[in-house]
């Protein structure tokens, strides 16, 4: 492996990170690439596939057990639910299954949806998948299972619905059946200014249906998965449109436990002050994430067209957050690989995996799992990379995202007939038993993207969602920048160094391994 780290973080790759600028690679696609994300898509919809039940609810994952056969779990979620219906449409947009399939399991999916329990017109987190009965308690181990609805998650699931009603006329009275119930306002704590500590004008986390409760915490920063909820509810007309500017880019200073200390300045718009802060990491200058993660920056602009619509803020940023996880996989981590999301780790167990230094939390979500040394104590921190987080990768680094992918799938056996398995220890090369729905989700929405003229952004965004979420955050201008390159400096570094271009992320070519089962040696 020292080999490949020597060759990936060379002076010719430090040129490569550098001169790209903040985007990296964003354009056409060869007719290569366009080849291998097909041949993606395919072994990422054959998941889904062998997931899902014949009621229509597909399985949290599918696991690998000793022998190496893969087999659906029992259990399901509200988003694993909303990633099998956008899969459907993204699978019928690439042609891999036909309109008249796509409609039986849409038609199946939509049933099942409508037989679950719900409460305040909201879905539980956890249900049975093979019956649809609301669970009570964990498959695993038999713990109570307190009845939880999840702000994030029943935003995902009405996300896909939409995506399903527009992509689907014929279907949209019934989405709009599932639809209705779910307003936003109940999960809302409108800004009180007297109070802006106790009332913030922010999404709740959740709500506790067998003691009447709400949590206490909030969703407070806006580079979240789950801004996703607060663009439904305002394109819905259920949340008022300040409340996207009452949401945290950075923490004010004064919170001096967040993870680093940020700069910026205060910008109003639309009448509310907003502190237009970033942190700094490596000269970039990033509108951090809670954990520092891909999936928490990067899976709401499978849907919504952000960078386009706010250049000066999306925009800005979403490359920069790239450019932040390829700085860091190749050059602090020294590892040879880049792309930390939560994910089934290696291990066994479900890892949060992020870059440190563009996360409010102090410390961020680790890179990795740490090493056990023989006394039990800590050691080293193992990089886990997560394919899935290339995939988000697409629209912002294209050729470097799938760059990344080719050589995790040439130096591991961490692809196989269902796709990429969930991560990589990419220094042992242990990878995960499992194959999570929603991390395939996100996988096939950023294909269909790529191959299909963003199609996804246009199936969630066509009607209320573009007509308010777009003049919303067009005006913003964040503090987000990228340094200023000196190109001359570093055309002599390159020439300079001995190895020259020789990263096997970049000139590793070959056919794509077909078949090969993921591994845990």
């Amino acid at each position: 492996m020292s080999a490949l780290r020597s060759s990936i973080t060379s002076a010719w790759t430090l040129v490569i990170l550098a001169t790209a600028g903040p985007g990296l690679d964003a354009g056409m696609l060869a007719s290569r690439e366009t080849d291998e994300l097909l041949h993606y898509a395919r072994d990422t919809w054959a998941s889904f596939e062998a997931m899902t039940y014949p009621g229509g609810l597909p399985a949290d994952r599918l696991l690998r057990n000793a022998e190496g056969r893969w087999a659906p779990d029992t259990h399901t979620s509200t988003t694993d639910v909303a990633a099998y219906l956008w899969s459907v449409v993204a699978a019928e947009d690439l042609r891999i299954i036909d309109r008249d399939r796509a409609g039986r399991r849409l038609d199946r999916a939509l049933a099942a949806v409508s037989r679950l329990e719900r409460a305040h017109g909201f879905f539980f987190n956890w249900y049975d998948a093979r019956s649809g009965a609301r669970l009570d308690a964990w498959p695993i181990g038999g713990a109570p299972m307190r009845p939880f609805l999840s702000t994030v998650d029943n935003g995902w699931l009405a996300a896909a619905l939409i995506v399903v009603g527009n992509a689907r006329p014929e279907f949209h009275d019934r989405v709009e059946a599932l639809l209705g119930p779910m307003d936003f306002r109940f999960f809302y704590d409108p800004y009180d200014p007297s109070n802006p500590t106790s009332h913030p004008g922010h999404l709740r986390v959740g709500y506790f249906a067998d003691t009447s409760t709400f949590t206490g915490s909030w969703y407070g920063m806006l580079n979240s998965e789950a801004r996703i909820a607060s663009y439904v509810g305002i394109a819905r007309g259920q949340l008022p449109a300040e409340h996207y500017y009452r949401l945290y880019r950075t923490l004010p200073p004064d919170r001096r436990w967040q993870g680093h200390e940020p700069a910026g300045e205060v910008r109003a718009y639309a009448g509310v002050p907003v502190f237009e802060g970033h942190y700094t990491y490596r000269d970039l200058r990033v509108v951090p994430s809670w954990g520092g993660s891909m999936f928490e920056a990067l899976m709401v602009p499978l849907f919504v067209p952000e960078d386009r619509w706010a250049p000066r803020s999306w925009g800005l940023n979403h490359p920069l957050y790239v450019r932040a996880h390829l700085e860091y996989g190749l050059r602090d981590l020294d590892c040879g690989f880049w792309g930390f999301s939560p994910a089934r780790g290696p291990r066994h167990h479900y890892g949060e995996y992020g870059v440190g230094a563009i996360a409010t939390k102090p410390g961020g979500y680790p890179p990795g799992d740490v090493e056990e040394s023989a006394a039990g104590s800590g050691g080293r921190v193992h990089g886990v990379v997560t394919p899935y987080a290339s995939f988000l990768a697409l629209g912002f680094a294209r050729s470097e995202a799938l760059a990344n992918l080719r050589s995790l799938a040439g130096h591991f056996a961490v692809y196989g007939r269902f796709g990429f398995a969930d991560s990589v220890d990419v220094a042992c090369g242990r990878t995960a038993d499992a194959i999570l729905a929603v991390d395939q989700g996100m996988i096939l929405a950023a294909i269909a993207n790529a191959l299909d003229g963003d199609v996804m952004k246009r199936h969630f965004c066509r009607g209320p969602v573009e007509t308010a979420i777009r003049p919303l955050i067009a005006p913003e201008r964040f503090t987000a920048a990228a340094p200023t390159i000196d190109h001359a400096k570093l055309a002599s570094e390159a020439s300079a160094a001995d190895d020259g271009p020789s990263s096997p992320a970049r000139t590793k070519e070959g056919p794509i391994p077909r078949g090969r089962q993921p591994s845990s040696n």
